[in-house]
C-alpha cells in the first residue's frame, strides 16, 4: 500500500516518467557481482541448467566491492582464530556454540569450492585458497586466562581438536617470530595455533564462477548496469529497472520470476524499493575500514599467520585486531588493522548520501534505539576516526614491536554496512552478523549485513535455497543434486569424527590443502601435530 501511494503521489505531482516495459523475462535476476550471486547462480544454474539468469552490475568489473581482495582480509572464517567468536559468561565459562556453527559453514564454503574444482568450475586452487595457520594472541593475566579456558572450551568440539596451546614464548617464537622480537622480556603471553586454517581471495573465486556462468547458454551478465527500481507484478513477478551506465543511463527492464538482491552495502534500499513487508523496520549502520600493509618480503618471510587479538572495549567484533598472511595474485604481503572509518556511503563506490535515503518512518526508531544502546561503539568510532598515523603505527607495535614506519602504507578497505533491526524488548537493535530478509511467497529476496560473510556464502546461499525454493528442495532431483555439491548435506559434522575427517579429507584433497585427522581422543599439547598428505 506504502509503495502505491508513493507511487501515485509521484506520478500526479511530480510528474514521473514511466518506467518502460519489459524487454524480456527472466527465471532469476542477480543483483550484484559479488561472491553472493556467484554463488548463488552457480547453485540454481547445477540444480536447474535450463533457467534463464541474468547477472547485473553497477561497476565495469565483478568483485570489485567487498569481495575484492583488498577490501576484506580473506580470512576464512572458521572461528579457529576469532576470540570474539566465543564470548565469556558471567560465571567465567565460555560458550563454543557460536564458534562451532560458523566452523561448520566454513567446512560447507570448502565442499562446495572443492565441488567446482571437480567440475572445472574453479581451477588452480592456490590462485585463490592457500594453508595459513589461524592463531590467536593475547597478554596480560586476564586475557591469558581467557584463552586458555578458551582453548579448554573448544576441545569439547571435534572440529577444533588439534588446536595448539602455549605460554612459552620460546614456542610462539617458533610459529610467529615476527611478534616476539623486540619484546619485553616476561611479560604474561599466550597463544593457540590451528595449522589447517586458510587464507582465501574472494575475488578471484567470484571472477571463476561468474566466468563459468556466463559461459553458458541462459545465463547473461550486464557490467555498468545499475537497478533503479524493482516493482511487484500482479501475477507475482518482478519488473527490475536498471539503468545502461554506459550509455546514458539509458533505461530498460526486465521481468523477473525470482530476484536476488546480492548488493553489498547496496542491497537495503533495493530491498525498500521493493516494497515487501518483511523489509520494514530494516535499516543499516555504515562502518568501513583501513589497513597497514606491508610487502616487504623479508618482513613477510616471518609471519606466516593469520594472527587475531582481543577487540578493544566497544568496537564492532568486525574491527578485532589482526596480523595477516595474504596471498593475492601469487604475492605474500601482510596487512594489519583493521582501523575503523566512518562514511555515510553504504558501498567504498556509493554516495553520500546513501545512509540519508536508506532511512523511512518504519527504520528511524529502530536506528535511534540502537544508537542510544550503543554509546561505546560511536566513542569507539570517534577515537578511530582521531587517529594519526603515529598512532596506527603503536597499535601495530603492540603486535610487532620492531615495525618501522617505512615498511607499511594505509589501505583503505571496503564497506561494511551492519543490520539495525526493530526489536520489541529494545525499539531496535544492532546486530552483527548476517541476514537473509525474503517476501513470503520466496520470490524476491536479500542478504544484509557482514561478517563472517563471504567465508559463509555457500551455507548462506544454501540457507537462502532452502527458504526461498522450499517445495524445490525437497524434491528428489534437487536432494541428490545439493549432496553431490555438499557430500555433507543434511549432516553435523560436530563430534562426528568419522564424518569429520572424510569430509575434511575430500575437500582438502581437491582444494590442495593440508589435512590433519582429528583423533578421537585428541588432548591439548605444545607440540604440533603431524601433517599427513590429503587422501581418502
Amino acid at each position: 500500500m506504502k509503495k502505491i501511494l508513493l507511487t501515485l503521489l509521484c506520478l500526479s505531482v511530480i510528474g514521473c516518467a514511466k518506467h518502460p516495459e519489459p524487454e524480456k523475462t527472466v527465471d532469476v535476476l542477480l543483483i550484484g557481482g559479488g561472491i553472493m550471486s556467484a554463488s548463488l547462480g552457480t547453485y540454481l544454474n547445477e540444480l536447474e541448467p535450463d533457467w534463464s539468469i541474468d547477472i547485473y552490475e553497477r561497476l565495469d568489473q565483478v568483485a570489485l566491492e567487498s569481495s575484492n581482495a583488498w577490501n576484506n582480509a580473506g580470512t576464512g572464517h572458521s572461528a579457529f582464530c576469532e576470540l570474539n567468536y566465543t564470548s565469556e559468561a558471567a560465571d567465567g565459562s565460555i560458550d563454543i556454540s557460536k564458534a562451532v556453527a560458523i566452523n561448520e559453514s566454513f567446512e560447507i564454503s570448502k565442499q562446495f569450492w572443492a565441488y567446482q574444482v571437480d567440475q572445472k568450475v574453479l581451477n588452480n586452487p592456490p590462485s585463490f585458497i592457500n594453508n595459513v595457520p589461524h592463531m590467536s594472541f593475547v597478554w596480560g593475566d586476564d586475557n591469558v586466562n581467557f584463552l586458555k579456558k578458551r582453548h579448554e572450551a573448544l576441545q569439547h568440539s571435534s572440529l577444533f581438536r588439534g588446536m595448539e596451546y602455549s605460554e612459552d614464548p620460546e614456542q610462539i617464537k617458533q610459529w610467529v617470530p615476527l611478534i616476539m622480537e623486540g619484546r619485553e622480556a616476561g611479560q604474561k603471553l599466550a597463544a593457540t595455533r590451528m595449522s589447517i586454517g586458510t587464507d582465501v581471495n574472494f575475488g578471484e573465486i567470484t571472477r571463476q564462477l561468474v566466468d563459468s556462468l556466463t559461459s553458458k547458454e541462459h545465463v547473461n551478465l550486464h557490467l555498468e548496469h545499475e537497478v533503479r527500481d524493482i516493482v511487484r507484478n500482479d501475477d507475482g513477478t518482478w519488473t527490475v529497472v536498471v539503468a545502461d551506465l554506459g550509455n546514458d543511463a539509458k533505461e530498460t527492464s526486465v521481468k523477473a520470476k525470482f530476484v536476488f538482491i546480492g548488493a553489498g552495502g547496496g542491497a537495503l534500499k533495493l530491498l525498500q524499493k521493493s516494497g515487501i513487508e518483511e523489509a520494514e523496520g530494516y535499516a543499516g549502520f555504515p562502518v568501513g575500514g583501513q589497513f597497514l600493509v606491508t610487502k616487504n618480503q623479508e618482513i613477510v618471510a616471518q609471519h606466516q599467520a593469520k594472527l587475531y587479538g582481543k577487540a578493544s572495549v566497544g568496537s564492532p567484533p568486525m574491527s578485532v585486531p589482526h596480523l595477516d598472511t595474504r596471498v593475492i595474485d601469487g604475492q605474500k604481503v601482510l596487512l594489519f588493522g583493521p582501523f575503523a572509518t566512518f562514511s555515510t556511503k553504504f558501498l567504498k563506490n556509493g554516495s553520500l548520501l546513501d545512509m540519508f535515503s536508506a532511512m523511512t518512518t518504519d527504520n528511524l526508531l529502530p536506528m535511534t534505539h540502537a544508537g542510544l544502546d550503543n554509546i561505546p561503539l560511536s566513542t569507539y568510532l570517534i577515537g578511530q576516526l582521531m587517529q594519526s598515523q603515529d598512532d596506527r603505527m603503536a597499535t601495530l607495535r603492540e603486535y610487532f614491536p620492531n615495525a618501522r614506519d617505512e615498511d607499511w602504507e594505509l589501505l583503505t578497505a571496503g564497506q561494511r554496512v551492519q543490520i539495525i533491526k526493530k526489536d520489541e524488548e529494545h525499539g531496535g537493535i544492532l546486530q552483527f552478523g548476517t541476514e537473509v530478509v525474503s517476501s513470503a511467497d520466496g520470490s524476491i529476496a536479500a542478504l544484509l549485513g557482514a561478517s563472517p560473510g563471504a567465508s559463509t556464502a555457500a551455507p548462506i546461499m544454501l540457507h537462502l535455497l532452502e527458504k526461498t525454493f522450499k517445495d524445490k528442495v525437497q524434491t528428489p532431483e534437487w536432494q541428490a543434486k545439493l549432496k553431490e555439491i555438499i557430500p555433507s548435506y543434511g549432516q553435523k559434522l560436530n563430534n562426528n569424527l568419522e564424518l569429520t575427517n572424510s569430509t575434511r579429507a575430500w575437500s582438502s584433497e581437491r582444494l590442495q590443502l593440508t589435512f590433519v585427522p582429528v583423533e578421537p581422543e585428541a588432548a591439548a599439547t605444545t607440540e604440533a601435530p603431524a601433517e599427513t598428505a590429503t587422501a581418502l
